[in-house]
């Protein structure tokens, strides 16, 4: 089985060298449109007949290849991070090559090129901006459509004053005319529509000021943010989780307390090290690694509803798998931790390094959110890390407590 950090890193992978390809071979296309090439072949009279519809061909076939190389690396595991930056990058060298042409050829009025390609500048700055907080925006459907019709209306732009086209019929001037507007009208719109949504989706980094950071993110913004303490090193968090474990289980024996978990993203590493510290079963009653939602259903006796209407990372989910856990182990004092670890599995308010955590106690249940920066292993270390450090609190009995998104008196009822 391939290395995962090593297949992100990969280069010449069978998807980026097609990525590669389109953007060689645009040049090609510029070429086959605007070069007057048919003066050069004497042998092929009909070569400027056939001008503009070797050019759609070029142009189309090369739009056909963005596919492939997304099926091509997705089918394959190769999604690495030189393709996430290479293949946008091929879809606006192509298109913006296509309008510009069209433009010099007076085709098409320069206007709507400068708004296709105002719009993805303004998407790309967008995108770089989030990217420095770890989001990644997937792309909308008003995107994924406005390629498309831009795909079809450049393609018409391109065939409409070809001479074989138009001598078909004596109103095929008129009506592809009409067509090819339609269809670029529609592309500039979801073009505007895509935009605006990117806003949207971005509009909690304009809450930011400079000094703040993603380490409480929720889906309705940012609040309470504060600057990481430390930097998020493996080699730094290790020493750490190690010192903060073993704190973890002198004050759970000196108090004379039990520790239980309950682990969606962490995957037993919570419990794993409480347990490599010597005396730990002392203190440690159990814990419950529930990866599934069915096993969070089942076991800890989370609301399948609260999954469907606020995902399985929420707020409800991690108070309900602490009080589950807590119960189910006998415990006096239980944290749980349910989160998005990455690289995959990002939604809007909710970006790769997001968990929320569950903290019960016999009197009350609270709840916290946090965003971590780095790789898979460094997000799960860093949510380690935190779930040891709302251990000690809890057992050190203060209220010195993080900034909670949510406290439920052992009275209130968790649906």
């Amino acid at each position: 089985m391939s290395n995962p950090s090593n297949s992100e890193q990969a280069l010449l992978t069978p998807a980026n060298v097609v990525t590669m390809v389109r953007i060689l071979l645009v040049p090609v296309f510029v070429v086959a449109f605007i070069s007057p090439w048919p003066e050069y072949l004497p042998s092929w009279p009909d070569a400027e007949l056939w001008k503009p519809w070797i050019a759609a061909f070029i142009f189309a076939l090369l739009s056909c290849t963005d596919a492939v190389d997304g099926y091509l690396a997705r089918s394959r595991g190769e999604v690495t991070n030189f393709g996430k930056f290479i293949d946008p990058l091929a879809d606006k060298i192509l298109v913006a090559a296509a309008l510009l042409a069209l433009v010099e050829l007076q085709l098409l009025p320069s206007w709507v090129a400068l708004v296709i390609l105002g719009r993805e500048f303004i998407v790309s700055g967008l995108r770089m901006l989030v990217a420095t907080h770890g989001i990644v925006i997937a792309a909308s459907w008003y995107g994924k459509a406005k390629t498309v019709f831009q795909i079809i209306a450049i393609l018409l732009f391109i065939i409409k004053g070809s001479p074989l086209l138009l001598g078909l019929h004596s109103s095929m001037e008129g009506i592809m005319y009409v067509i090819s507007w339609v269809f670029m009208i529609i592309a500039l719109i979801l073009t505007v529509v895509s935009m605006c949504d990117y806003f949207v989706k971005c509009a909690p980094i304009f809450k930011f000021n400079p000094e703040d950071s993603f380490s409480n993110f929720s889906h309705e913004g940012i609040k309470n943010a504060q600057p990481l303490p430390w930097q998020a090193s493996e080699i730094v968090l290790k020493d750490r989780i190690q010192e903060e474990a073993s704190q973890v289980i002198k004050l759970a024996i000196d108090k004379n307390k039990t520790l239980s978990t309950a682990e969606s993203c962490t995957g037993g590493l919570i419990g794993g090290t409480l347990t490599a510290i010597s005396g730990s079963s002392s203190a440690v009653e159990g814990g419950v690694i529930s990866y599934s939602n069915n096993v969070k259903q089942i076991v800890l006796g989370v609301s399948a509803r609260d999954i469907e209407q606020v995902g399985a990372v929420s707020s409800e989910v991690a108070a309900q798998m602490a009080d589950g856990s807590r119960k189910t182990c006998q415990s006096d004092i239980a944290v749980s931790v349910t989160g998005i670890a990455g690289p995959g599995g990002a939604v809007p308010g909710k970006p790769v390094g997001t968990v929320w955590f569950g903290l019960s106690t016999d009197s009350y249940t609270k709840t916290f959110v946090r965003h971590f920066r780095g790789n898979r292993g460094e997000v799960r270390s860093q949510t380690v890390l935190f779930a040891l450090e709302l251990y000690q609190v809890a057992l050190k009995g203060g209220c010195d407590f993080p900034d909670e998104s949510d406290w439920l008196d052992d009275t209130e009822a968790l649906s």
